[in-house]
């Protein structure tokens, strides 16, 4: 089983719960259509990996994410997520009315940073929550909760209305504009920011 750090100590998510189309510039950039309800896909723990990867079968795509560590159906824990997708794949699919899975939950396709404790400021007011994706020291990617369409307090309930969530459970809440493709070799540096306040950052460099 693959494990996460989290408050310096290794967890073993069952899942990953991701939330699609939770930003507008993002369904604008893809070509996609909001249609008011919740986008929700999982994936396995088998598709955490600690490497980055360029490639897997194609191409490979970033989006880099807001990752909240779930304990006792309460988020406790923050980290920067990398939702890798095969978007060629996830294309074809969405053509065929077919689902996302092949295309998102495939093994290494959840990339994180270590976890750490929410502020206890922040666990009342995750509003102030950001985070910054940088690719070769260019910032590519930034949004915060305020950006969303649907908050992490309404993610959770609308998760735990279907699923049950273990501790350990990630929950993935969506990706603002600037995804694009993985180059071999790019240095990727995530960052998660409560009100401008550094929490956690992290480094890659895609294989």
């Amino acid at each position: 089983m693959n494990t996460i750090m989290f408050n310096q100590q290794a967890i073993t998510p069952s899942k990953v719960i991701c939330v699609g189309r939770n930003y507008a510039k993002h369904i604008q950039e893809l070509n996609n259509k909001a249609t008011g309800d919740m986008v929700i896909f999982i994936k396995p723990n088998s598709s955490i990996s600690e490497a980055l990867n360029s490639y897997h079968q194609e191409p490979l795509h970033y989006e880099g994410e807001i990752a909240l560590l779930v304990e006792g159906d309460q988020f406790v824990g923050i980290g920067f997520g990398l939702d890798l997708t095969k978007r060629q794949l996830q294309s074809s699919l969405k053509e065929k009315q077919l689902p996302w899975e092949r295309a998102k939950s495939f093994d290494g396709s959840a990339v994180f940073s270590e976890f750490v404790l929410i502020p206890e400021a922040a666990r009342e007011n995750l509003q102030g929550l950001s985070l910054a994706l940088y690719i070769d020291e260019v910032l590519i990617q930034r949004g915060d909760v305020q950006d969303m369409l649907f908050p992490p307090d309404i993610v959770l309930a609308d998760v735990l209305s279907s699923f049950s969530l273990n501790s350990g459970d990630i929950i993935m809440t969506g990706t603002p504009q600037g995804v694009g493709e993985i180059r071999k070799g790019a240095v990727f540096e995530g960052k998660i920011f409560w009100q401008e306040q550094l929490l956690v950052s992290s480094i890659w460099v895609a294989q």
